[in-house]
C-alpha cells in the first residue's frame, strides 16, 4: 500500500502557476496594460520627480523589426523602467524616421517613377500613406516586446509640424553662424544631376595585380 505524503504536508498554497506558459500569459499581460492606460498611471503616479528623459533616435519605417530593432528597444526601455524604480519621471515618446530612399524605392516598385502613374504630389502622398503602414507593423511588434511607451502619441519626421520646427532648427544654426559651406566630395549622378544616397551606390569588383615591398624605416633622430 503506498502513502500519499502530500496530504501530510503543509505546502503553501498559491495561485502562482507552476509553468510559465508565457506564449500565452504574455499577451493577455500586454492587453491588461492597454486596458488599464499603465504607461498614463506611471506618468501620473510619477508627477513631481525629477525629469529622466531619453531621447531615443528612431528607427525607420521600412520593413518588419529585426534583432537589432528588438535589442535597441529592449535595452532602452530597460533604462526608462529602471529610472522610473530609482524616483524618476522618465517619460517615453517612441519615434520613426520617415525620410529616405527605401520608401521612394518601395513605391517605385508598385507605381513606377514620378510621372509615369503619379505625379509628384501623389507619389509622395503614396510614401506618407506606406510609411504610416510601416509604423503600424513596428509598433505592433515594439509593444508586444513589453515596451512602456506613448505609443499613441509618437513622433514621425513625416509630420508637417515636425519638418516646420526643423526648418525653424536650421535657421537659427544659420542665423548663429554655425553652418559653412565648403567642399566636398559626394557620389553624383550625371543623368539626375544630384546627389546619390549610399544606397543607389553600386559596386564593381575589379582584379588589379599589386606589388608590396618592404624595406627598412630609418629615424630621422640617426641623421
Amino acid at each position: 500500500m503506498t502513502q500519499d505524503y502530500k496530504a501530510t504536508l503543509h505546502l503553501p498554497a498559491t495561485e502562482f502557476p507552476m509553468r510559465g506558459d508565457l506564449p500565452k500569459r504574455e499577451p493577455a499581460m500586454l492587453e491588461r496594460w492597454e486596458r488599464e492606460g499603465f504607461y498614463a498611471q506611471l506618468r501620473a503616479n510619477a508627477a513631481g520627480r525629477p525629469l529622466f528623459v531619453l531621447h531615443d533616435g528612431p528607427p525607420y519605417a521600412n520593413g518588419q523589426i529585426h534583432l537589432g530593432h528588438a535589442v535597441n528597444k529592449i535595452l532602452k526601455d530597460i533604462i526608462v523602467k529602471s529610472k522610473y524604480l530609482a524616483g524618476f519621471d522618465a517619460p517615453y515618446i517612441p519615434g520613426w524616421d520617415c525620410h529616405g530612399l527605401p520608401i521612394e524605392i518601395a513605391i517605385e516598385k508598385k507605381y513606377g517613377k514620378v510621372g509615369v502613374k503619379l505625379d509628384a504630389a501623389e507619389f509622395r502622398q503614396k510614401c506618407r500613406e506606406y510609411a504610416a503602414e510601416q509604423i503600424d507593423l513596428q509598433r505592433r511588434d515594439f509593444k508586444r516586446l513589453g515596451v512602456i511607451g506613448d505609443w499613441d502619441n509618437p513622433y514621425k519626421t513625416l509630420d508637417f509640424r515636425f519638418e516646420a520646427n526643423e526648418i525653424r532648427a536650421l535657421a537659427k544654426v544659420v542665423d548663429n553662424g554655425h553652418l559653412t559651406r565648403g567642399v566636398k566630395p559626394v557620389h553624383w549622378c550625371f543623368d539626375c544631376g544630384s546627389a546619390l544616397a549610399e544606397a543607389e551606390i553600386e559596386y564593381a569588383d575589379k582584379v588589379s595585380p599589386t606589388v608590396d615591398i618592404a624595406y627598412p624605416a630609418r629615424d630621422p633622430g640617426d641623421d
